[in-house]
């Protein structure tokens, strides 16, 4: 039995029930919560990559002039939508960042017994840094 074989005979979910390509990818049936976890993990570094690249066009604006960006800020970035904009990105960044954390201490061998009890802890300090951040939007873009 070759390896690939092995690896699709093993897994929680009948072969016939997984799915192939992007579907696959993210498809939650018969995954535990570190499979669930690691789709998240996918998903929101996308979502981090995409905004890399439309932060460096925002940039852009910078070598138009003072003018440019002082409208642009003005009439767009305090702009409630993007505010609510700016409350999904924190919370992409800390799914990412916290859960990538968790994924490299299992990867090192550290807490592999843990695992749950981390995601829970991650997911503890993401959604209080996510309120305190929530928090700071609204008070500084009303």
């Amino acid at each position: 039995m070759t390896r690939d074989a092995e690896v699709r005979s093993s897994s929680s979910a009948p072969l016939a029930a997984r799915r192939r390509g992007v579907a696959g990818w993210v498809d939650v049936r018969g995954r535990r919560l570190g499979g669930v976890a690691f789709i998240l993990n996918r998903i929101t570094g996308l979502g981090v990559l995409f905004y890399l690249y439309l932060h460096l066009v925002v940039l852009s604006q910078l070598a138009v002039g003072p003018a440019a960006w002082d409208s642009l800020l003005k009439n767009w970035f305090l702009n409630p939508v993007f505010l609510v904009l700016d409350v999904v990105l924190l919370a992409g960044l800390l799914i990412h960042g916290l859960n990538g954390i968790r994924v490299a201490l299992v990867g090192l061998g550290l807490v592999v017994s843990r695992q749950k009890a981390l995601l829970g802890a991650a997911g503890t300090i993401g959604a209080i840094v996510l309120l305190i951040g929530t928090l700071m939007f609204i008070s500084h873009g009303g």
